[in-house]
């Protein structure tokens, strides 16, 4: 049975209000990360079935009680489906109860991790993260025999670590090059995370750059972009548009079984994060972290915050000198590499420091 569906304006608070409401009847909080809401309702104009939209992700399902067996979320999953297709996505990803899993595994959905006993994250490739894991040992590899990292030894105590960090580096400074530098001496081996998601004010082949610019004298790194599967748009938007929501903490713990999961196929055993006292949802993302991963055996490092001159070093400061032409403090907090890169690239400096007058972004 086909059924008629509406877009919901996400303008018209009433509407969002109605749609929030539902939800919450089937105990599912409203998403503040939407880009786009459906419903289904009833020849009395309730509300039966709703479902939105999130980049690549599916969000916020649900379906009356008293409707449900009757195909009704199909019609609400396949158009939202075919609304991503239009848009030219095609990798999609589902937050679902987690009840409600085997259901959409019989849809076409593979689960990823689970939040127990929250929801279950899933994709519509059979292969997709299982992918992931391979490129990253491929990467691993290679790394591995160029650099021979493993005849690299350490007199620390730690000869055997396999650590991880990962880096956002809006843009990288002296405190992020502090970091890799402490992960890396306790380390055999270090993989290197970068936030590929392109939504910060540095875009991502540049924030790449000066990772491994400002990392280079650092022999035993791998590097990996972080794709879909960690601190992206599908798995933890909250981190790029800072929501103060309960919400952060069930992003931050999917974000963290992700990144159990592949812990366990690179044998990484320890977990490198800066010290985070001003950000909420990085303060609350260290909190999930440090109580969770050493459950799955994951040892945590808070690294206490860098501080030069009596500044304490983070991308925001580096965005303020930048906002504010302040190219001396700026040179005094990050690497060389950094200072060059922006120095010769004037242009660029130019439009950063618009878009952080007008935005003041993360």
């Amino acid at each position: 049975m086909d059924f008629d569906i509406e877009e919901i304006d996400r303008n018209n608070p009433a509407a969002v209000n109605e749609i929030a409401a539902f939800l919450k009847q089937e105990g599912i909080s409203l998403d503040r990360n939407l880009d786009y809401t459906c419903a289904i309702r009833n020849d009395d104009g309730q509300v039966i079935a709703t479902g939105s939209s999130y980049g690549n992700t599916l969000r916020c399902l649900a379906v009356r009680s008293g409707c449900r067996g009757s195909g009704i979320i199909n019609d609400v999953v396949s158009h939202l489906m075919e609304r991503e297709y239009s848009l030219g996505i095609s990798h999609i990803f589902i937050y679902a109860k987690a009840v409600s899993a085997q259901y959409f595994q019989d849809l076409g959905f593979y689960p990823i991790a689970e939040v127990k006993p929250t929801f279950v994250f899933m994709e519509n490739k059979r292969h997709g993260f299982n992918n992931y894991l391979r490129s990253l040992e491929h990467e691993t590899r290679k790394a591995v025999i160029s650099n021979h990292i493993y005849s690299h030894r350490h007199n620390d105590g730690h000869p055997d670590a396999i650590a991880a960090v990962i880096l956002n580096a809006n843009p990288f400074t002296l405190g992020h090059q502090y970091l890799v530098e402490t992960a890396a001496n306790h380390s055999r081996l270090l993989h290197l995370f970068i936030v590929s998601e392109d939504t910060s004010l540095i875009p991502f082949n540049v924030r790449e750059y000066l990772v491994k610019e400002g990392t280079q004298h650092i022999k035993n790194i791998v590097y990996h972009n972080t794709g879909d599967y960690l601190i992206s748009s599908a798995t933890f938007p909250g981190y790029f548009f800072k929501d103060q929501d309960d919400s952060i903490r069930n992003q931050a713990a999917l974000d963290v079984e992700i990144f159990g999961k592949i812990a366990a196929e690179l044998g990484i055993t320890e977990r490198y994060l800066g010290e985070e006292s001003t950000n909420a949802v990085t303060a609350a993302y260290n909190q999930v972290m440090d109580k969770r991963l050493p459950e799955l055996g994951i040892n945590v490092h808070i690294i206490p915050r860098l501080e030069i001159s009596g500044i304490t070093v983070s991308a925001s400061s580096v965005r303020d000198c930048i906002s504010n032409g302040d190219w001396d403090t700026m040179r005094k907090l990050v690497p060389e590499t950094t200072y060059s890169y922006f120095m010769h690239h004037k242009s660029r400096s130019g439009i950063i420091a618009a878009h952080c007058a007008r935005l003041h972004t993360h």
